[in-house]
């Protein structure tokens, strides 16, 4: 006998960061808002809706951004807030479900199978998880409901803002097959542009190829695409999926050769991510420091400690190690980040001296 299909639900905040500030400040609504930094070097974070009808979005120089929207409004983020409501949205799902899968602040996916809350179908499920957030937070959600986190995940985004959207079993492969490949979740422009030069510009062409011809062209994840272009993903809600990295960045106001200002943009970036293991409890065995250049070329240096960087003093001397090994530089430094992953699952504590370094593996 044939399992009934799981019923999963992938909930996404409309315009996080942005609808936030729009609630708390009367002044902001219905005005073209970007969550960040409106400095010459700053970039957008979030956009509001009214600002995405100029063609402003995240990750968008701010200057660009003021040039499309001249009226854009900046607002610093605040993330201590961001996270605050996030934690509210996510008591909102524990009253409907176990399994919980965070993907960021703003979005999660739900499995919903067992039906705690008694109601017919999981649609039902979503607007009332929608209205709880409407209610509780003042905010709009949007939802995606479906048999798999794929189909939830692109159904999410056909109704927002303020919408759900439902993809059922047999209506599946037939609407992955109408669905451009650039669409896909998980299909960057690098992949995408590959399958646009082997002539696979939808789900159905990407159908037409065999297992081996898309392992032979794409490695490991030709089975993905195989599988997902039959709309078939058996991935889990993974209720204890676990943040892998944590990382801070900063864009400079002018591009840096100055090591001693290159340096104490670092260390502040250090602070940053040092701050978050305090409260955390968190703390990792590699480190990252991330340079974007003058030219926006990005280059990494990654080293691994033997045991854990178990210390504010030791994530200094490790990124300063990093950052100095591109000394002098050869052009003018943009932007600099440091980022510690490769958690360790509990604190292990030594002295920072017994802590040698390691190239990164």
């Amino acid at each position: 006998m044939q399992a009934s299909p799981r019923k999963i639900i992938h909930v996404d905040m409309d315009a996080f960061y942005a609808s936030v500030e729009q609630r708390d400040d009367a002044a902001l609504r219905g005005k073209p808002v970007a969550v960040g930094h409106g400095a010459r070097r700053g970039v957008v974070a979030a956009a509001s809706y009214e600002a995405r009808a100029f063609g402003v979005r995240s990750a968008l120089p701010s200057v660009t951004a003021l040039r499309r929207c001249p009226d854009l409004i900046f607002v610093p983020p605040r993330f201590e807030v961001y996270r605050a409501v996030s934690a509210q949205i996510h008591a909102i799902f524990a009253e409907f479900t176990d399994l919980i899968e965070p993907l960021a602040l703003d979005e999660a996916y739900l499995d919903v199978t067992a039906n705690r809350a008694g109601l017919e179908t999981a649609w039902m499920t979503a607007k009332a998880i929608r209205a709880r957030i409407l209610e509780e937070t003042g905010l709009t959600a949007s939802a995606g409901v479906s048999y798999n986190k794929f189909l939830a995940k692109l159904a999410s985004g056909r109704r927002k803002p303020n919408g759900q959207f439902a993809i059922q079993p047999h209506e599946g492969p037939a609407f992955i097959e109408a669905l451009p490949v650039d669409k896909f979740h998980g299909v960057g422009p690098a992949t995408a542009a590959r399958m646009h030069a082997l002539g696979i510009q939808t789900g159905a062409d990407l159908k037409v190829w065999s297992l081996g011809d898309l392992q032979a062209r794409f490695g490991k994840s030709g089975g993905w695409y195989y599988a997902i272009a039959r709309g078939e993903d058996h991935r889990p809600v993974n209720v204890s999926r676990e943040r892998k990295s944590s990382g801070s960045e900063t864009t400079f106001d002018e591009d840096l050769v100055d090591p001693s200002r290159i340096e104490a943009g670092v260390l502040a970036m250090a602070d940053d991510v040092w701050a978050w293991c305090e409260k955390t409890g968190r703390r990792a065995r590699t480190v990252t420091v991330k340079i974007k250049w003058a030219d926006f070329q990005q280059s990494t240096r990654s080293r691994s400690v033997a045991s854990v960087v178990n210390s504010k003093p030791h994530l200094h001397e490790v990124s300063l190690e990093l950052i100095r090994s591109v000394f002098p530089p050869e052009k003018g430094i943009r932007l600099v980040g440091v980022t510690l992953s490769n958690f360790t699952p509990t604190t292990e504590a030594a002295p920072a001296s017994s802590l040698p370094l390691e190239p990164a593996s």
